[in-house]
């Protein structure tokens, strides 16, 4: 059996970030757990045993859990219910929908929309981590923790319905043609086809395949179905089918839901960009495969933020942020190699830039509420589970890398290092000849750190994996968002 050495050294867990070192097939044997040995372990490092049989998949029941998470009840809970609407509406057994329409769509579209407003996702965090920090029951803080989590569900299911109520509306308008002008029926059809390509770009296949192919159509095609949401919704409204006149008084179309709706929709969109400001960067290069980036700011736990190279239009990429305190005099993001935009910062050797910069809250966020837990993370995973435990000593680091020092420099490595030893857990799988095996590892600092919850931050296997075994454990745990 290996000992464990100065490179395994203790923490809670850490979540993941995309293109990190992959932890899918993890299997050498580890050590007993590190908090329960001191911190001068023995040094002699013992060639680890030959890999076990690899574990099976967790249960059918497990899987399905996962699969069905809280982003996929939402979903189906409103999506279900605009269906039963919709049917309702369309069998003449429901009038009010019939009548106005445009509520019904513009109300779906504006609460899609606030979902992914990144302020709203802010003040959310906020309220619920004021509120509800420790003291309620562990089942109603790992409930708040998925709801927020998982408000994708929402912006996809209100999105989808929206879209759906709108062929419905398009449908009325067409089949009464002749009470209604073509520019109507033309711009409900514009509107119509700019929000299914937008929805369309954000499919997943599209989304992990094609990145920056996912952000411009989907933010600038949206936008311009916002400018021709505009147009329908003064066009419809202006219009009396029943005298087949129009009325340019103002006052008709204010005492409309759907124009409120569609200011609503207005100010959600336009809100973020407020914020968004050029700063000075610097980077650093500790590897071919990393590159720091850092700005002048100190940031609280839990945030992510998006940086752009060019005017911030065309694409953004989000990033962890680490900061050992919100009064810091510097934040620092960890980009990767795999993603193309990291490699255009590593292979120009950018010294000085400027970029623009979105802060919104993760799911580690959360981790307020919480008495103690771990923060599990995979390669560049730590750049959203650092700060966490930087910033609270009730949070345990685990990161699990290969070559961890010599890829991502002594900058990282030195606030690792300046946490009390038993506060992380270190696994280099090249010192120590082989990777762990991450449930073992998992399950006994679990123990031993008396955490009530796990978040982890890894790639999609190494996600899977450790999701499914700590849900066969019983041990709470949040995971890599895949549906987003």
């Amino acid at each position: 059996m290996p000992q464990f050495t100065r490179d395994l050294e203790m923490g809670p867990v850490t979540p993941h970030s995309p293109g990190q070192e992959s932890v899918d097939t993890l299997s050498s044997t580890i050590p007993p757990t590190p908090a329960l040995l001191g911190a001068n372990s023995a040094t002699a490092l013992v060639p680890p045993p030959s890999s076990p049989k690899p574990k099976g998949r967790a249960s059918r029941m497990i899987r399905f859990r996962l699969w069905f998470n809280t982003y996929r009840k939402f979903y189906t809970l409103i999506v279900t219910l605009n269906l039963i609407g919709l049917v309702l509406a369309a069998t003449g057994k429901w009038q009010y929908p019939r009548q106005y329409t445009g509520a019904f769509v513009l109300g779906n579209l504006q609460c899609a929309i606030l979902m992914r407003n990144e302020l709203f996702g802010r003040c959310l965090y906020l309220v619920v981590n004021t509120l509800f920090a420790k003291w309620p029951p562990l089942w109603f803080r790992l409930s708040c923790t998925s709801a927020l989590q998982h408000l994708g569900g929402i912006h996809s299911g209100c999105a989808s319905s929206g879209a759906a109520w709108l062929v419905f509306r398009i449908v009325l308008i067409a089949s009464n043609y002749q009470h209604f002008p073509a520019s109507i029926l033309t711009a409900g059809v514009v509107t119509c086809v700019a929000i299914f390509i937008s929805i369309t770009s954000a499919f997943p296949w599209v989304r992990e395949a094609h990145h920056d192919v996912f952000e411009r159509y989907h933010r600038l095609v949206g936008w311009f179905g916002l400018l021709s949401t505009w147009l329908f919704v003064i066009l419809g409204d202006s219009y009396h089918p029943a005298t087949h006149s129009w009325h340019a008084d103002g006052l008709q179309i204010v005492r409309q839901q759907d124009f409120w709706f569609a200011v609503g929709m207005s100010v959600f969109v336009i809100l973020p960009w407020t914020t968004v400001r050029k700063v000075p960067v610097t980077i650093e290069i500790p590897s071919p495969k990393v590159a720091i980036i850092r700005f002048e700011r100190g940031m609280q736990q839990g945030l992510l933020s998006r940086i752009s190279r060019d005017s911030g239009f065309m694409e953004y990429h989000a990033f962890g942020i680490i900061s050992d305190e919100t009064l810091a005099n510097t934040t620092l993001f960890v980009a990767f190699k795999a993603i193309s935009h990291n490699l255009l910062l590593i292979a120009h050797r950018v010294i000085f830039g400027r970029g623009n910069s979105r802060l919104f809250a993760g799911v580690s966020n959360s981790s307020k509420l919480y008495k103690r837990g771990i923060r599990v993370c995979t390669g560049t995973g730590l750049g959203a589970a650092l700060s966490s435990c930087l910033q609270s000593p009730d949070w345990h680091l685990i990161w699990i890398g290969s070559g961890q020092e010599k890829t991502f420099g002594k900058t990282i490595s030195a606030l690792i290092h300046a946490l009390p030893p038993q506060q992380y857990t270190l696994w280099d799988s090249k010192e120590r000849g082989g990777r762990p095996d991450p449930m073992k590892l998992i399950k006994e600092t679990y123990i031993s750190w008396g955490a009530e919850v796990v978040f982890i931050t890894s790639n999609f296997g190494g996600n899977r994996e450790m999701m499914e075994g700590c849900k066969e454990e019983g041990i709470p745990v949040f995971g890599t968002l895949w549906d987003f």
